[in-house]
């Protein structure tokens, strides 16, 4: 066997021309170490050709000169009665997960347990000889199990129970020299006899037990190194530690270490930083290495003997967040031992949404009631008091503020609307039971990123929300936590939260690098405000895709004016409620202009049908009558004229109903009004010197005359309908501005826009692919009702997917289809897609693919969006070069 064991120690390393593979994965990590020069115990290796057919070798004779050298490393000796060398036996397969029982401290012979005991105490010598017989017995039990031989697993059961019991003891009563009289007789003959046979019998029947276990005869080696003890005299410590702090990924060790004890019940370490010095900074070499090796954070074990320390073994980490990766990837980046494609290639598109949005300190939930389950609307966690409505939430906002209270507050609904914006914008976040991923709440969560759930099981009654056996009342606290990755949880009470700090997370610099690998195909925000401008802004994104001047309208000072408008029952009237909104909406898009100037800005013309902004509850229409009430030019109107006018406005169907262009048609004062507002904001900011790239978009268009209409106006039987061209050259000729270039656009969210795209692109200079009606039209399937069925469909497999995350086939089919229609009309045509499928890595991999400019997403996916471009541009260019 002598060409079949292979020595490693920290000066030397298995010889070349060894295949790695036949030492297994422990063997492997064990050579790693060597490999790197670290204080690695010296072992031996007995390869898979040999380790399953010991039986007839001298393993003795054949591994002398080796455990010579171990001797002389460690300063001891197998057998010395004085200072004992003892063993530790690992079955190393090629299996990451393997049953074979833990093998400890071979060469624990009669001989030298006195010996033994004078460096450890008695307690501690009996204690290793029970966890020696314990192995032992482990695998002779599996040996008769493998062997048929029931009678003898009878009497090793009862062994095996007794050594467990034993073993629980903190005080061992018995001798180690008793302890090995007791289990003599259910062990081979002579195992306590001497130290070198010992170790030969144990690995002799070891090799048996890979030979009989027919999964892993062919590709098992044998592991052997010294036992090193944290409490072998003075001076002496054991302890773990992870490379550098699996949460922050602060370049510390963080670990415990055990003065002078070792495996000790009880035992209370210190922080691994406090250790001595001169241990402190070896480890933290140590660590360096490690991480430049493996290129992840690893947790090491080690063990300090009698002033030496050794590393016992080191081993990947499974838990550890986004940011400590990032932080490491980027250490390495500055430090050129990996490229910049790599850092990104390393972390998924997902695993991004931890570093931006809180998550639960779980120690902090332990004790509190809760369910899991659900499905998740936005990720990240929140705490606050739950409201049921949203006027409630926003009085118990109000008071907040007013009194110093918390104002950590959670919108608890069945469904939210088009009002209930503004109570998203200040809860910390928004549990629903009706709709899904695509749900109205969640899409405005994700906007404003805050926290979203669904669960549908829940039931509101009045001023009191019940999920199965928990409750709780409009005031009491819940945590709602939504990971990425698992299931949603709802607890009663406060949980603590990590809030993220994306400054301080390494994300910057990681959206820095993920930006030098992108082309042309780049990344917008569907963004509103000012602020969610700017954030997009710091998050990487190239413009804005998609502002919805509807949201604008929800702000509680604007809303009662809107509604005047839509109650006007002349085109005057209605002109002067507009004509109070237009200084509103100019300052708006004045603000996001500014912030994003030099950058591209969508601006779509409002969308939703107006029965939308109407008073929905008695408290709204209360508000609005006092609006009328105060207002001097609004036509006085009671109760029974306002709710004539919201029932008029009632649509069977609004989705499919008068809203988008169709609003434009019906009424083009309020385009005009926006249109008006647009140019008056461009050109004064023009006038300041300031880089302005508008882009005017029109929804819901059905048919290219739909679109000329809007674009460039009609005159016909004596009424005249202004076209946006004719509108911004009456602002620029008001305020002596000279032209600004800007673009008309149009939104293709219905199959019969993506089939007239030919037709459309001779009036549109840009498409902007809404997928999330897309998907609607196409489908004929309610985004707020579909996971109704949705989970029958699944059962059969009737569909792939969250047909409102992932792009179907019919809708990418009409996405490819009017992208290319579109090109050959006109050639400079830019397409987007807008909407929440934008930040899907697939989706993004196929609007790249079909010819597609960018895509747009909220503020908090566009990291997720421009990581995803990224790596399919890694990989586009790693494909080109084979």
């Amino acid at each position: 066997m002598k060409d079949n064991v292979h020595f490693f120690s920290q000066k030397e390393t298995v010889k070349k021309g060894v295949d790695l593979e036949k030492l297994g994965m422990r063997g492997r990590q064990a050579n790693e170490f060597a490999e790197l020069s670290l204080p690695i115990l010296p072992g031996f290796v007995i390869d898979s050709d040999a380790a399953s057919s010991l039986a007839d070798q001298k393993v003795a004779e054949s591994l002398r000169p080796i455990i010579r050298k171990i001797e002389e490393i460690g300063g001891k000796g197998l057998g010395d009665e004085k200072n004992p060398l003892l063993f530790k036996i690992v079955v190393s397969p090629n299996l990451a997960i393997s049953n074979y029982p833990t093998l400890h401290n071979f060469g624990l012979a009669r001989d030298v347990a006195k010996g033994f005991a004078s460096w450890v105490g008695a307690n501690f010598a009996a204690h290793e000889v029970l966890f020696l017989a314990r192995g032992m017995l482990a695998v002779e039990d599996r040996l008769a199990e493998l062997e048929g031989r029931d009678d003898d697993r009878a009497k090793l059961a009862k062994a095996i129970e007794a050594c467990q019991k034993a073993l629980k003891a903190e005080k061992i009563p018995k001798a180690a020299a008793v302890i090995m009289d007791e289990y003599a007789a259910f062990l081979p003959e002579g195992f306590f006899d001497k130290a070198e046979a010992q170790l030969e019998i144990a690995l002799k029947r070891v090799s048996r037990l890979i030979h009989l276990d027919e999964q892993d005869a062919d590709d098992t080696a044998i592991l052997v190194q010294p036992m090193v003890y944290g409490n072998y005299g003075k001076d002496s410590s054991s302890g773990a530690f992870f490379t550098r702090d699996i949460v922050s990924g602060e370049r510390v060790l963080q670990g415990e270490f055990y003065q002078e004890r070792f495996d000790e019940i009880g035992a209370v370490g210190k922080d691994i930083n406090k250790i001595a010095p001169d241990y402190l900074k070896e480890l933290e070499r140590i660590a360096r290495k490690i991480e430049d090796k493996h290129l992840e954070i690893r947790q090491i074990r080690f063990t300090i003997e009698n002033k030496k320390l050794w590393l016992i073994e080191q081993r990947q980490v499974v838990a550890k967040s986004t940011q400590a990766d990032l932080k490491l990837l980027l250490d390495l980046n500055a430090r050129k031992v990996v490229t910049d494609e790599f850092v990104v290639e390393s972390i998924a598109p997902g695993r991004l949404n931890e570093i931006l949005h809180p998550i639960v300190d779980m120690a902090s939930v332990k004790k509190l009631p809760g369910v899991s389950g659900g499905i998740a609307g936005a990720p990240g966690a929140a705490i606050g008091r739950a409201f049921f409505s949203t006027d409630a939430l926003i009085d118990a906002y109000r008071e907040a503020q007013q009194k110093g209270m918390d104002r950590k507050l959670i919108l608890v609904m069945p469904s939210t609307f088009a009002e209930d914006v503004k109570a998203i914008e200040v809860a910390t976040g928004v549990l629903s039971c009706e709709g899904g991923y695509s749900a109205h709440a969640s899409v405005v969560a994700r906007q404003y990123g805050k926290v979203s759930m669904v669960k549908t099981e829940m039931r509101i009654r009045g001023k009191k929300a019940t999920i199965g056996a928990l409750s709780f009342s409009e005031g009491d606290y819940i945590t709602i936590n939504v990971p990425y990755y698992g299931e949603p949880q709802i607890w009663l009470g406060k949980a603590d939260l990590i809030e993220p700090n994306p400054e301080d997370s390494g994300l910057l610099e990681f959206i820095a690098l993920a930006k030098k690998q992108m082309g042309h195909f780049h990344v917008r925000a569907n963004a509103d405000t000012p602020r969610d401008a700017a954030l997009a802004l710091l998050f990487g994104a190239e413009g804005i895709g998609l502002v919805r001047t509807e949201h604008m309208f929800f702000n509680e000072k604007r809303i009662n004016q809107f509604r005047e408008m839509i109650v006007a029952e002349t085109v005057e009237d209605r002109k002067k409620a507009l004509d109070k909104l237009k200084p509103m909406q100019r300052e708006d898009f004045y603000g996001l202009f500014k912030t994003m100037a030099g950058k591209e800005v969508t601006i779509r013309l409002l969308d939703p049908p107006l029965h939308e902004f109407l008073p929905h509850n008695a408290a709204e229409m209360e508000a609005f009558l006092a609006h009328l009430a105060k207002a001097k030019s609004a036509k006085k109107l009671n109760r029974a004229d306002i709710q004539a006018r919201c029932d008029s406005l009632a649509e069977e169907n609004p989705m499919l109903g008068h809203r988008g262009c169709r609003l434009g048609v019906s009424y083009p004062e309020i385009y005009e009004m926006q249109v008006r507002a647009i140019f008056e904001a461009v050109y004064k900011l023009a006038a300041e010197k300031v880089d302005v790239r508008p882009e005017i978009m029109i929804p819901i268009v059905m048919n290219a005359a739909e679109l000329k209409l809007i674009i460039f106006g009609k005159k016909i039987e004596g009424k005249v309908y202004k076209g946006l061209f004719e509108i911004e050259e009456e602002v620029r000729a008001e305020m002596k501005a000279k032209p600004i270039p800007f673009k008309v656009g149009t939104m293709v969210e219905l199959p019969a826009a993506a089939l007239g795209a030919g037709e459309l692109a001779r009036y549109s200079e840009f498409f902007s692919f809404g997928t999330n009606d897309l998907t609607q039209t196409t489908l004929g399937i309610s985004r707020d009702d579909f996971n109704t069925f949705m989970p029958d469909y699944s059962q059969y497999d009737l569909i792939q997917g969250n047909p409102f995350s992932l792009l179907t086939d019919p809708v990418k089919d009409l996405v490819s289809l009017a992208t290319k229609r579109g090109h050959l009309t006109r050639p400079g045509l830019a397409c987007g897609l807008c909407g929440e499928h934008g930040a899907n890595p697939d989706n993004i991999r196929f609007c790249m693919a079909a010819g597609l400019d960018y895509v747009s997403c909220s503020p908090y996916q566009v990291p997720l969006s421009i990581t995803a471009v990224a790596q399919a541009e890694i990989e586009k260019r790693k494909g080109e070069k084979k």
